[in-house]
């Protein structure tokens, strides 16, 4: 009697073939990259099991020694990459080898849709920041297998798929725990066959990986041969590893195609020992704000794997750095649980967040224009250490570039500061979706009217810092969308040549001496109500009749929008704001002589006021609360001006 083996179907939870034929196309120039990536996680594999057998040392009884395996088959035309790591059950065999690109494969395959498949750069960065190296397989391959048995268990499977849009499962037969990917190769990829060729990759791509990587003998002519060091990179000194090794380390350990854009290897040694070698990437990793903003720093104790994801190792705000970690001062059967309330850990946190703040200050005042690279890549996550490490609050400070109102480029506060009018005492600054936003908005008219430089806000967590942050250099920061602007100190210290005779004269240049504002502003005080907090001249003022403000102690008008949308603020609690009128305006002039003339006894003020109001919303990038209403004042006061 036999036993039929049960073969399950599955369909990827991807468009694999569109996604497949990207993968094989972008990497078309490289194709040899495939191995790497085999091999990369075969490393993985062991190192996670590694770390299990810590805890559970059973499941390495027999077979305590790692390694990986290269065999080559030229009749049947397959390479196989062998490893004894961990294994997979089959249900982590169809979450991880079913699933493509599993966080992002939709936005994996619309970021190489269009003009993705033109830009061969573009796509490469995208594949590596997706996770998809296994599938690399594909280029060269027409039929990929994996052979999978997890540690501690008796069973195995098989995963097999031509990468046309379905994969099968079965039951399989393996002696020992661990997983064979054996490709197939296509008939012109025979050069994958060769010895020499896979020797020459894998000291190209993988010679720094800690565990014995071995080429299989044919059992006659030829015995297995070791490719690799098997020497961890990190424990060289630095002057023995190349860039080009670096680079294809923080391949391996990132699994990233993009080069670093740093590079940090030290050796620290005191009250707690360790090395580290940690990279900051050029390019934006695609989970970089995933709400979990998990580490991307593996920790080792004495060169064993303990984990990729310590907490506490680096701030979250650090989440960019990758690389690794190892201490000699840790236990080996330290628990990932205590992790993150070990004094060990907390003492090499310091010790690295210190390192790497001084290597970026170091980069940006000897490579300021390579510096702005790293900002414009990493600068919105490096600012939410501004409000969440009070200690190093003031290093980001210092690091942190702006846009402006007065200058292209991205400065500094220490070039803002220097930039200061005389009598200015604030850092002034707008939010904004965007700098071209930000810059139409007619808070910044007197400012620039003036001179006065005011800093772009544009990044969502820009709001929530600067309520944490007061001053910088004992400068404070100063919302120009908020009432107290002070422009007219500023303006009397620019004008401090000016003799005390001249000054006082400038005293009667008050805003209020408009004919009939007095008036108007109290006729608009009672027809606008309780739908402002108060009606009141402008300084800031310059080209716009109208625009809203709020009050010192109120909430930021972009913040308040930012939370509205998040649903984190309810429409019914919003502060009133402050309705500032441009006394020089000449519908303004034109309504306050009205005023003065009706002793605000008209309807036409009223519509005036309320008209204005959402004119100073729609300014503001808000709707009109009441169309109907609006539409039909706005025909009224036409009507009037027509007749």
């Amino acid at each position: 009697m036999t036993t039929e083996t049960k073969v399950e179907t599955h369909a990827f939870q991807a468009e694999v073939g569109k996604l497949l034929d990207i993968v094989a196309h972008s990497l078309y120039s490289q194709k040899e990259i495939f191995l790497r990536e085999l091999i990369s996680n075969a490393s993985d594999a062991c190192d996670k099991l590694r770390y299990r057998a810590l805890t559970e040392p059973k499941l390495i009884e027999g077979d305590p020694g790692f390694r990986i395996t290269i065999s080559l088959d030229k009749k049947a035309k397959t390479l196989t990459v062998s490893d004894n790591g961990v294994g997979m059950d089959k249900d982590e065999l169809t979450g991880i080898l079913g699933t493509i690109a599993r966080s992002g494969t939709q936005a994996f395959v619309e970021g190489l849709s269009g003009d993705g498949k033109k830009d061969k750069d573009k796509a490469v960065s995208l594949i590596g920041q997706f996770g998809v190296g296994f599938y690399s397989a594909f280029m060269v391959a027409d039929l990929v297998e994996v052979v999978t048995r997890k540690a501690g268990t008796g069973t195995a499977f098989k995963w097999a798929s031509d990468g046309r849009g379905e994969f099968t499962i079965e039951d399989a037969a393996r002696e020992a725990r661990g997983t064979d990917v054996i490709v197939h190769l296509k008939k012109d990829e025979k050069e994958y066959l060769e010895p020499a060729r896979i020797e020459h990759i894998v000291r190209t791509y993988s010679d720094h990986i800690g565990i014995p990587i071995v080429l299989a003998g044919d059992g006659k002519e030829t015995a297995e041969k070791t490719l690799n060091t098997a020497s961890a990179i990190w424990t060289r000194d630095k002057k023995d590893v190349t860039d080009a090794q670096y680079t294809e380390f923080y391949h391996h350990a990132a699994h990233a195609f993009d080069d670093p854009w740093m590079t940090l290897h030290n050796r620290v040694e005191g009250v707690v020992s360790y090395t580290n070698l940690l990279f900051i990437p050029s390019m934006r990793p695609f989970d970089l704000f995933h709400p979990d903003r998990t580490g991307q720093v593996k920790l080792y104790v004495k060169r064993v794997f303990i984990t990729d994801n310590c907490e506490g190792l680096l701030p979250p705000y650090l989440r960019f750095v990758k690389g690794v970690v190892d201490s000699e001062d840790l236990a080996l059967n330290v628990s990932r649980e205590m992790m993150q309330h070990n004094p060990v850990v907390a003492k090499i946190s310091q010790g690295l967040t210190k390192r790497i703040f001084g290597e970026l200050k170091k980069s940006a005042e000897k490579k300021p224009e390579d510096y702005v690279t790293f900002w414009e890549t990493f600068g919105p996550v490096l600012k939410e250490g501004l409000y969440e490490d009070g200690d190093n609050r003031e290093k980001i400070l210092e690091l942190a570039r702006f846009k402006s109102s007065e200058r292209d480029g991205w400065i500094s506060l220490a070039d803002y500061i220097d930039a200061m009018k005389d009598g200015q005492d604030a850092i002034f600054y707008i939010s904004g979706e965007d700098p071209e936003a930000a810059l139409a908005s007619p808070q910044l008219e007197g400012f620039k009217a003036k001179g006065v430089e005011v800093l772009l806000m544009t990044d969502p967590v820009d709001e929530f810092w600067l309520s944490h942050v007061g001053a910088f250099q004992e400068k404070a920061f100063k919302s120009a969308t908020r009432g107290g602007a002070d422009l007219a100190k500023i303006a009397k210290a620019k004008d401090a040549e000016k003799d005390t005779a001249e000054d006082d004269a400038d005293k009667g240049d008050d805003k209020t001496a408009t004919p009939g504002m007095d008036q108007l502003i109290a006729a608009f005080k009672v027809a606008l109500g309780d739908k402002v907090k108060d009606v009141r001249p402008s300084e800031r003022l310059t080209d716009s009749a109208v625009c809203l403000v709020a009050d010192d102690g109120d909430m930021d008008i972009n913040l308040e929008r930012l939370l509205k949308q998040h649903k984190q603020l309810d429409g019914r609690n919003l502060s009133p704001r402050i309705l500032e009128l441009n006394p020089d305006h000449a519908l303004v002039t034109k309504l306050a002589k009205l005023a003065e003339a009706k002793n605000a006894k008209d309807t036409a003020l009223d519509d005036a006021a309320f008209l204005l109001l959402d004119q100073a919303r729609i300014l503001e990038g808000e709707p009109v609360i009441d169309a109907q209403a609006f539409s039909k004042r706005l025909s009224n006061l036409m009507a009037k001006g027509l007749a």
